[in-house]
């Protein structure tokens, strides 16, 4: 299915990405992708709970339909309450098990994007697999942990998760490195299908190092009516960070929103945004953006582009400072195709008062 001769997406392993600082990947060691399973996450030691908990899972997984935790990229525990509606795999085991999953394969994000997509495409690298059964409405929440455990690691995983049709999830994912993983690479490859009528909620919180190199990859296609919500929080130092996922709103109806909250303290690098492609009539976007420096560099990115009559969207792109010496920058971006439109946006920079 995959093709690691073809020569568009080896020529893209030395493409550097379109925003954020390049990144030499010859740096970094792949990381082990046959560690040993976790059949009890209760039972894992008190540092890795810690590191879990952090980013919002749970060793007990109470109040969890599911549960998926990568360490570097080795799938090392899936669980799963809910077999009758939600499915969870590791892609490999989805492919092996699906010959149509090739209709979804690299469908949402291109693998000649950048160096990244294209690593993540040669290595025909692993990832979790969700799909939510038609009709079907998760109580709980699915929760995923990427974690890497080890200095000069590279975590490249490929993720697939399909909402079929009239099917609801909310996803918590986590993200976050163990305090001895120095100068690791963080490279992960989503890929999300929303069919007619589908919702998503998907909450991500990143926790990473201070020397932590940080490139996700996300693409998002919504069909008829779709719903999908995206919430990132990162409050926590990181060496340099650069995403832009892309959400593409193609059933009329369908709606997209992303909030995202961001704080750059001294020594951070983070370029964080969001795209809304409508190219469907009476799609709604809402692009939320919340970000503070103090002392580090932060760049908050948003992009609305309107194909189809009677769109609506916002943009909104709020960064506050708290010191000198960082950056700040807001790049909210409007553009349409079709006269008959509606779509905002709106910018500030500034420092707030003592007492606030």
């Amino acid at each position: 299915m995959q093709n690691g001769e073809h020569r568009g997406v080896k020529e893209a392993l030395n493409k550097a990405g379109a925003y954020g600082p390049d990144v030499d990947l010859s740096q970094y060691n792949v990381g082990e992708s046959d560690l040993e399973q976790i059949e009890d996450l209760q039972k894992v030691d008190a540092d890795t709970k810690d590191l879990m908990v952090n980013v919002g899972v749970v060793s007990d997984e109470d109040g969890r339909d599911g549960s998926i935790v990568f360490i570097n990229n080795s799938m090392s525990h899936c669980s799963n309450k809910t077999e009758d509606g939600v499915e969870l795999l590791s892609t490999k085991e989805a492919v092996a098990k699906y010959d149509w999953l090739k209709d979804y394969f690299w469908k949402a994000v291109e693998p000649e994007k950048d160096k990244f997509t294209a690593k993540t495409y040669i290595e025909e690298s692993d990832g979790y697999f969700i799909r939510v059964k038609k009709g079907y409405h998760a109580k709980n929440p699915v929760q995923t942990c990427m974690l890497i455990k080890n200095k000069n690691t590279m975590q490249n995983l490929h993720n697939i998760i399909i909402i079929e049709e009239g099917a609801s999830l909310e996803i918590i994912t986590g993200c976050t490195t163990d305090r001895h993983a120095n100068n690791a690479l963080h490279i992960g490859v989503s890929e999300i299908y929303i069919k007619e009528g589908g919702s998503l909620a998907f909450s991500m919180i990143h926790n990473w190092g201070k020397d932590t190199t940080v490139r996700p990859r996300t693409g998002c296609v919504l069909e008829k009516d779709a719903k999908y919500v995206n919430n990132y929080v990162l409050l926590n130092p990181v060496g340099t960070l650069q995403s832009n996922p892309v959400t593409y709103l193609n059933g009329e109806g369908a709606s997209c929103t992303y909030n995202t909250i961001c704080l750059a303290p001294k020594g951070s690098n983070i370029d964080s945004g969001g795209v809304v492609i409508l190219n469907a009539p009476n799609t709604n976007a809402e692009i939320m953006s919340r970000s503070i420096t103090r002392g580090g560099r932060m760049i908050a990115r948003g992009k609305l582009s309107g194909n189809a009559e009677k769109v609506k969207a916002h943009l909104e792109c709020r960064s506050t400072v708290l010191e000198d010496g960082g950056l700040t920058l807001a790049s909210p971006e409007l553009e349409s195709t079709v006269a008959d439109v509606e779509m905002t946006h709106e910018a500030a920079v500034g420092k707030i008062a003592r007492d606030q």
